[in-house]
């Protein structure tokens, strides 16, 4: 990670961590980046594609981000709200040069965060988010601006939104007609596309947490509160529900009785399906250290192998291209199905699971069977220093012990969080109890030792 960057963009609280002036360097390095090599004349110039969430600061960026594009001779387009998968569409199907997201994903409305993405539709190279640190530090001399008929311009691009609606509409190879599906837009990004989508594959919609107002993104709602959308289907009678986080680029599903099927069920699911269909390349899926216990089984049993990387979704896609694997994820719900996106996308994945239902012609809890998820608990500790904390030898010893005393049946990693300053502690053990003694017992002595803010 870099010193702004972090595994999923530039992230943190609004005019706090991120500032507007943040946000303008990074246009100005972006605008200068793209078109050094054009001429700036006619349309031989840089052209950029933004969308945001709906957080009342996503405004204040999004202009703050114009400003300094059209200042380096850029031209912009606008999508407006619109999931972070969406702008990733477009950036590669449109031919733009590069692509911004502005979202903090599932964090709370008064954070937000600054995705670039390249223009093959990924996450851009560290390289240049590196430089666009040195000049947000002054370690750059200032960039020329633009003048004259050389100043950028900027346009409503809001049919790209309307073009990404109308791929995902295409993907299901079979009618949704008559099935009651619930979503949670956690009043995000995804409450533009997700109802048109289901409605226009014959869906009866019921949608929840659709109604923004720039600061109840994510709040009690969405793939980050699960529990809403699990009573919601239970109480009417659905059929199933997907929740997705605030840009959607990930996704939560619920069977008909309510329980939750993670990032790592639908993996097993999808996994399966496409070994089914002979489209599962490699034989394998590529899944984070954080993955439970039971998936890896699970796929055993399935004669399905498996990859895994370090927490990141972009982690994933890396080794996903490398191998030419294609489908992988996060128990989080980020999935990615390397075929259709390279990103983690909500609605995709949600498509992607009814489909396996619809097939199956069966109810979404039979999707499961074969698959024993291990308890599990994640302890976060706010912390000054992250690398001080978990690598701290008292913090070291008392993983050890923890070690020793699940032995084979559970395990414990430590890392730090890539997109805030907490240390992780996750435990898997047999039972919820054994999960939460062992973890507290880390996590306190990080907090014992002084590092907790």
């Amino acid at each position: 990670m870099g010193k702004y960057f972090g595994t999923d963009g530039f992230r943190g609280e609004a005019n706090v961590v991120l500032t507007v002036e943040h946000a303008y360097k990074v246009g100005r390095y972006l605008g200068y980046y793209f078109g050094k090599d054009k001429t700036g004349e006619g349309d031989d110039r840089a052209r950029i594609v933004i969308g945001k969430d709906t957080r009342r600061s996503s405004y204040m960026f999004e202009y703050s981000l114009v400003a300094g594009l059209t200042a380096s001779g850029a031209d912009v387009f606008l999508m407006h709200v619109t999931p972070t998968p969406s702008v990733s569409y477009i950036v590669r199907t449109d031919e733009f040069d590069c692509g911004i997201m502005i979202s903090a994903s599932h964090n709370p409305f008064y954070d937000n965060g600054i995705k670039i993405i390249n223009n093959h539709g990924a996450k851009i190279d560290a390289s240049v988010e590196e430089e666009i640190e040195k000049y947000i530090d002054g370690e750059i001399p200032e960039l020329p601006l633009a003048t004259k008929e050389k100043i950028g311009r900027t346009t409503d691009y809001s049919m790209g939104r309307n073009r990404y609606i109308g791929y995902l509409m295409t993907l299901p190879t079979r009618s949704f007609k008559n099935i009651k599906v619930g979503l949670d837009c956690a009043n995000g990004a995804s409450f533009t596309v997700a109802k048109p989508v289901f409605d226009a594959l014959g869906a009866k919609t019921y949608v929840i947490n659709a109604d923004p107002d720039g600061t109840n993104i994510n709040t009690d709602c969405g793939s980050t509160h699960i529990e809403g959308l699990q009573k919601f289907v239970v109480e009417n009678g659905l059929d199933c529900g997907f929740a997705y986080d605030g840009d959607a680029d990930r996704c939560l599903a619920v069977d008909e009785k309510g329980n939750l099927i993670d990032g790592d069920a639908i993996m097993y699911i999808c996994g399966k399906y496409m070994k089914q269909k002979g489209q599962l390349v490699g034989n394998k899926v590529v899944t984070t250290v954080m993955s439970n216990m039971g998936l890896y089984k699970a796929l055993e049993a399935a004669d399905i192998g498996y990859e895994q990387t370090t927490v990141g979704d972009k982690y994933v896609y890396e080794n996903m291209m490398e191998n030419g694997y294609v489908l992988g994820g996060e128990q989080s719900g980020h999935i990615i199905f390397s075929k259709n996106s390279q990103t983690g996308d909500g609605v995709l994945t949600s498509l992607k699971l009814m489909e396996v239902k619809v097939e199956n012609k069966c109810a979404m809890s039979e999707l499961t069977r074969g698959l024993k998820i291990y308890p599990q608990v994640l302890v976060n500790v706010r912390v000054k220093d992250q690398e001080a904390a978990l690598n701290d030898p008292d913090v070291l010893l008392a993983k050890k012990a923890v070690e020793e005393k699940l032995g084979g049946n559970g395990r414990i990693l430590l890392r730090k969080s890539g997109t805030e300053p907490l240390a992780r502690v996750m435990v898997e053990a047999e039972t919820d109890e054994l999960c939460r003694e062992c973890a507290e017992s880390v996590a306190n002595v990080i907090r014992e030792k002084g590092y907790e803010i």
